[in-house]
């Protein structure tokens, strides 16, 4: 399975975590706890993990396909979620 990390510096891993489970929560399989997230879609998952002044994050898919789709999912999401804050999202395959 492909995999792409990224590491965002922000100070808000841990609220963001929060907001991106309950966000899919409702119709996706999500498990969260002591600032982990995890949620699995359709054609993969990704893993969320903060650590003082960053954010880690790892999307897995089925293919390359579908690993660029979640790649861009997961940044338009969070990006959503920070609000006023700019996240520098850089996916290391």
């Amino acid at each position: 399975m492909p995999i792409s990390r990224a590491e965002i510096v922000t100070e808000s891993g841990e609220k963001l975590i929060n907001r991106l489970c309950k966000h899919w929560a409702h119709k996706l399989e999500v498990k969260q706890e002591d600032g982990e997230g995890r949620i699995t879609f359709d054609n993969g998952s990704c893993l969320l993990q903060a650590e003082q002044g960053k954010l880690k994050v790892a999307v897995e898919s089925l293919d390359e396909e579908g690993l660029d789709h979640l790649e861009g999912v997961v940044a338009r999401h969070l990006e959503r979620m920070s609000g006023k804050e700019s996240l520098d999202i850089i996916w290391e395959n």
